[in-house]
């Protein structure tokens, strides 16, 4: 193991955020240039994890970090593997590529800064997901993509769809955070690590821990929301409402394959059981299936190219469920191959919609000699996605074929569901990256022209490098596809398919896949008509349940509220009380806790005296005809209590009780007198039975806890602690004092703060009531001579 430069990559973590805060004052200086020098941030990045590339591919790793909680051994740590760094390279990589494309789209948009900094923040927060070792460092940074995701969908929040769009988003990956959350727990628990580097070398610590299937049900409820797996998959579309920027980097390198990523992570400590070989391979293929038929549905190029995404996600998964070797580096060709020729075919789709005013695909074709840049990119990219020979795409079709087509049941299925969707993902790919751009003129909004250098390096670095990795597939492979295949697979794989062909099965799966999509291009009218016939019969979808669970929460929130804050302060009080009622008296029945009866006391005259006071203090509240009365009543039960402090050897606290005593009466009695209440009360007797007994119960759980308390044995540790330390550290010869005003000294100002805040709402409790009684006076005053 090598330990990093950290300094150096700690700051590679917390440029993007850096870059996020200067990003709208740099965009007012510097206007539409502002994107070249912003890009400079993560281009950084990418150089700086281009440095790590030789360690890792030579079978090392890169760690670094220092402590975060070092009470709970908690660390800020990072881990760098083939697996981590060959995303962070993505992340960095395409996020230079997307602030440059932002740069060009939103030129001269008003809040072009603050979309700049949304983006370089939830460049940040990716980047710190994919390299983060500590499981909280990894949960902080994954709930922070979801909240700049948040921000980036709804970036237009002048549109409703925008808003809709961004709640979901975040509602739906929200809850899967809080499930990952509760896994990691798990996981923690049941391993003693709370790190991926030590759970990595743990073995099979987890997977034979009782707690390995809640564990992992609770992880798939984090990758599953995040990664749009079925039927969680219903955000990921709807996600389009977000500009196109966002798009392309959510759906190439960044969000949407955190899920993903975690799943190939906790492959080699979770993998090879039987839950886990069935559970992910059954999801990701309904997830691949439906994604792509839906795909075939639309006629939108970004939502084609979204659920393409959801299909592809589902491909993944399956893979990495799927348990062999050959699965496994299927898996990592296919998610590089996808995040090159996905971000292209979105920036294409974008640049198109920028320059013609549309994304509808009825209305575009032609586009081929005024957007002569944008058409080459375009079909590049449809290539590598189609899987043709000499791109990185055909590599990876290759190698999927290979992983499933070993014959049985459950792969036999699953080749087949992979046949499907890599069939109607070769006629997505060709409708974006082709069909605009052949035969005649089409009848778009606005005369077609090539955009700016800004709007098409982008999606043409892309797709030339899908093509240029798979030419010099060899070093790709060393320096990115085994490494990474080796850190999802806990051992040491070399990847070595070439582009040159391979007689076998693979091979004419591919070739049967290009004729077939081939076919399915030419018919995709049929198949979205079939589409848009099957959607109606069904009907109900996951989106509009989403939208049903939504209303019903609101409605099941309003009624829950209309019991529970009914603005009525007697029935807040009753449940208090109540509460504190059971609170008391149900652990010590249950537990047997109950105190023994005390023999009665040897008293003396005068405090027998004293508990008489009280006594008829009690009655004189209990059978007073008026409030005041009462209220005075009650300060004779303090002024009770205060003698028993005097009699007792505790003058201090006998001056305090007297005093708070003294000033509650004269506080009561003042209100009292100003507010326009009744002389008397007329609750029903119903209310005053149920009044009795909670008081009851709460008295007689008071007095039965206090007894208990005293017949415990006494522990003087905090007693000797405060006389020992009271004058040599608070130089104070009163302990109690130097108890509250020190030792407590917190406690003590929240108990003035409350004190403080009481008195300030009872005077303006006092004030409303005094300047509405006055109003009301003034006004039968002016009223009265009308009525003469």
């Amino acid at each position: 193991m090598k330990t990093g430069d950290r300094p150096l990559t700690f700051f590679a973590l917390i440029l993007p955020f850096l870059a996020a805060a200067a990003a709208p004052i740099l965009t007012r200086i510097l206007k539409h240039n502002a994107a070249w020098v912003l890009a400079l941030a993560p281009l950084w990045i990418f150089s700086h994890f281009c440095g790590m590339l030789g360690a890792i591919a030579g079978g090392g790793t890169v760690s670094g970090g220092f402590d975060w909680i070092p009470s709970l051994g908690v660390r800020f740590s990072w881990y760098m593997d083939g697996l981590s760094l060959t995303f962070a390279l993505l992340i960095s990589g395409i996020g230079t590529l997307i602030v440059l494309y932002s740069g060009g789209y939103l030129k001269g948009h008003e809040h072009q800064g603050r979309f700049f900094s949304f983006i370089l923040m939830f460049m940040g927060a990716m980047q710190g997901l994919v390299v983060s070792d500590s499981f909280l460092m990894l949960f902080v940074f994954w709930e922070l993509t979801s909240i700049t995701s948040f921000l980036l969908i709804g970036f237009d929040h002048r549109r409703e769809a925008s808003r809709r769009a961004a709640l979901q988003a975040l509602v739906v990956t929200g809850l899967g955070g809080l499930s990952l959350l509760a896994a990691l727990l798990v996981v923690w628990s049941a391993t003693g690590q709370n790190e991926l580097s030590t759970l990595l070398a743990s073995g099979n610590v987890l997977r034979e821990s009782p707690f390995y299937l809640l564990a992992l049900i609770l992880l798939l409820g984090g990758a599953f929301t995040k990664s749009a797996q079925f039927p969680f998959h219903f955000w990921l579309p709807n996600a389009m409402e977000a500009p196109t920027p966002v798009s392309a980097y959510l759906h190439s390198a960044t969000m949407v394959k955190a899920g993903v990523y975690l799943l190939m992570r906790l492959n080699p400590v979770m993998g090879d059981t039987a839950p886990w070989e069935t559970i992910l391979p059954l999801f990701g293929g309904a997830t691949l299936f439906v994604g792509t038929l839906l795909a075939v549905r639309q006629t939108d190029l970004k939502l084609m190219l979204a659920y393409t995404t959801v299909g592809s996600l589902g491909l993944l998964v399956m893979l990495t469920g799927f348990g062999s070797e050959t699965a496994v580096e299927a898996a990592v060709l296919y998610l590089i191959a996808h995040s090159m020729f996905k971000g292209a075919l979105f920036m294409v789709a974008g640049l198109v919609d920028h320059e013609t005013g549309t994304r509808h695909i009825s209305s575009l074709s032609g586009l081929r000699g005024a957007m002569p840049i944008t058409f080459t990119a375009g079909l590049l990219a449809a290539l590598s996605m189609g899987g043709v020979p000499l791109f990185f795409g055909f590599l990876a079709k290759e190698e999927i074929y290979a992983a499933l087509a070993i014959g049985g049941g459950w792969a036999t299925l699953a080749l087949l569901v992979a046949l499907i969707g890599n069939v109607l993902m070769f006629a997505i790919g060709f409708t974006v990256g082709l069909k605009p751009f052949i035969g005649p003129m089409g009848n778009a909004p606005k005369k077609a022209h090539e955009g700016p250098i800004l709007l098409w390096l982008g999606p043409l670095v892309l797709a030339l490098s899908g093509f240029a990795a798979a030419l010099y597939s060899p070093l790709a492979h060393h320096l990115l596809s085994s490494p990474m295949a080796s850190a999802v697979a806990g051992q040491s794989l070399t990847v070595e398919i070439s582009t040159l062909p391979h007689i076998g099965a693979p091979l004419f799966l591919s070739a049967l896949t290009i004729v077939l999509g081939i076919e399915a291009y030419l018919t995709q009218a049929k198949l979205r008509a079939g589409m848009v016939s099957l959607l109606a019969a069904i009907g109900w979808g996951p989106d509009r349940g989403f939208d049903q669970a939504m209303r019903g929460l609101v409605r099941l929130a309003v009624r829950v509220t209309r019991i529970v804050q009914n603005g009525r302060l007697d029935f807040y009080l009753t449940v208090v009380f109540i509460a504190v009622a059971l609170a008391l008296l149900v652990p010590m029945i249950m537990f047997g806790e109950l105190p023994s009866m005390p023999s009665w006391p040897d008293l003396r005259f005068y405090e027998l005296t004293v508990m008489a006071i009280a006594v008829i203090g009690l009655g004189a509240v209990v059978y007073a005809k008026d409030r005041l009365t009462a209220i005075v009543s009650l300060g004779i039960q303090g002024f009770a209590v205060a003698l028993l402090f005097m009699l007792l050897g505790a003058p201090d606290l006998s001056f305090t009780q007297f005093m708070v005593e003294t000033l509650s009466v004269v506080i009561l009695a003042l209100v009292m007198t100003r507010l326009r209440l009744a002389v008397t009360e007329h609750r029903p007797f119903g209310q005053k039975a149920l009044d009795i007994t909670v008081s009851t119960a709460c008295g007689v759980a008071f007095a039965l806890l206090l007894l208990k308390v005293t017949q415990l044995p006494f522990d003087a540790t905090l007693s000797s602690f405060f006389e020992a330390h009271s004058k040599a550290i608070a130089h104070g010869r009163n302990i109690v004092n130097v108890i509250i005003v020190d030792f407590r000294g917190l406690d003590t100002l929240g108990e003035i703060s409350v004190v403080m805040i009481a008195g300030l709402s009872i005077l303006a409790l006092i004030r409303v009531r005094a300047k509405g009684h006055e109003k009301v006076k003034t006004t039968r005053q002016e009223q009265a001579p009308c009525e003469h």
